[in-house]
């Protein structure tokens, strides 16, 4: 069994002060969405083994909030800056997630851009939550986490629509369930 975790970077600033897109950062709602993501990943186990986290300040950023949040509930994971994540499509992400096959980690998490985690979590998403992938068909917004489980034994082996949905999160959702 292998466990894959998709979170998109949080909220940024529409434009970096040096005009590249790569360079955008946080702004305050991003901040604390991914403070708040990366509580509750840290709150349900299990826990990545390996991050794989595009190049992108907004990514970066990302990851590191969440990992601050997580910090003392969860293990410290391998975390690897990979540029090829900055715009990279579902195909491509596919190629990257069955490259970790030598790696073999137990549960793998990217931290990367729409729209290609967003086509990628679609076209992985073949079972599961029912609600959590009718929510997913309509976006994996900033700060959005989807999990997924393969029945496999290799990273070599995830192939599209054999993925089983297991949770669909955002800080909206988080919101929602905690004023209940």
């Amino acid at each position: 069994m292998r466990r894959l975790m998709l979170l998109r970077h949080a909220k940024t600033e529409h434009d970096a002060p040096s005009g590249r897109d790569r360079d955008r950062r946080l702004d305050k709602r991003g901040r604390s969405d991914a403070a708040e993501v990366g509580g509750w990943i840290g709150r349900h186990p299990p826990f990545p083994d390996l991050v794989l986290v595009s190049h992108a300040v907004r990514a970066h950023q990302t990851w590191e909030i969440a990992w601050e949040a997580m910090k003392g509930l969860a293990p410290e994971p391998q975390v690897e800056l990979l540029p090829e994540l900055y715009g990279a499509d579902a195909p491509q992400l596919r190629q990257i997630i069955r490259s970790t096959s030598e790696a073999d980690p137990q549960r793998l998490m990217l931290v990367g851009h729409n729209p290609g985690m967003h086509e990628l979590a679609l076209a992985f998403a073949g079972s599961g939550d029912a609600a959590g992938r009718k929510a997913l068909g309509e976006n994996l917004p900033t700060s959005g986490l989807a999990v997924l489980d393969f029945a496999v034994n290799d990273w070599a082996d995830v192939a599209f629509r054999r993925g089983r949905l297991v949770l669909f999160v955002t800080p909206k959702l988080l919101k929602q369930t905690s004023d209940d």
